[in-house]
């Protein structure tokens, strides 16, 4: 039976009208995404075949071109279509992010650094800029590594911070194992940072390890 025939209750876009986005299951939303079926399947049951195949929404939404393209009624539009959407959302993050301080938007900084560093398969080190009352200027990745770490280097964090002219700095970076969890490497390389960037009277408000779960605050640790 086509969408068209169902209850408008229960059609994914008159869902969505009605009651909201959230109220959606994976599969309605990847449907209204998709737009159409293919012989045989609805959207919706072309879109929970998909879920079933890759495994999650998420798992969908980092897949490659090659892997994404593998799917039924997949290519490359929809593959540059759903990574649109994406970036959209990163970007939306973002600006949601400078509306307000970092320190009253904490979760709106882990929203965004769940999006930008979660799914990546290596290690990487990133620094959020901020201004002297506490407003993003930039967040910017500084240092690439491997699966199990990467080389921070504190002269160039200071050398970064002073030409933003930052007065304080988030640190985040990301366990591509999925543990959050803080390593001993972690904590000494935040208190050489911290030190370092004191020396120019600039303050570290935070730093964030983004893992499988909700992003670790060192501050909420009681580790700054």
């Amino acid at each position: 039976m086509s969408i068209k025939d169902w209850p408008a209750e229960q059609q994914p876009r008159e869902k969505l009208i009605n009651l909201g986005a959230d109220a959606l299951t994976d599969a309605e939303l990847l449907a209204i995404f998709l737009r159409t079926g293919v012989v045989g399947l609805s959207a919706v049951d072309l879109a929970r075949h998909l879920l079933n195949e890759f495994g999650s929404l998420r798992a969908l939404l980092g897949a490659s071109q090659d892997e994404f393209s593998l799917g039924k009624g997949l290519g490359a539009a929809k593959y540059c279509q759903l990574q649109a959407c994406v970036e959209m959302t990163k970007r939306y993050l973002a600006e949601t992010m400078k509306k307000g301080d970092a320190l009253t938007s904490v979760e709106a900084v882990r929203n965004y650094l769940k999006a930008c560093l979660r799914d990546l398969s290596n290690e990487v080190f990133a620094c959020l800029f901020l201004d002297n009352q506490h407003r993003v200027i930039e967040f910017e990745t500084l240092f690439y590594g491997t699966i199990d770490g990467a080389s921070v280097y504190p002269r160039v964090v200071v050398e970064k911070a002073l030409q933003k002219k930052a007065a304080a700095l988030i640190f985040a970076h990301n366990h591509p194992s999925g543990i959050a969890e803080p390593s001993q490497a972690d904590k000494q390389i935040t208190q050489r940072l911290t030190q370092a960037l004191a020396l120019v009277d600039i303050r570290v408000l935070d730093h964030f390890i983004v893992g499988e779960a909700e992003p670790v605050s060192f501050a909420e640790m009681g580790l700054l």
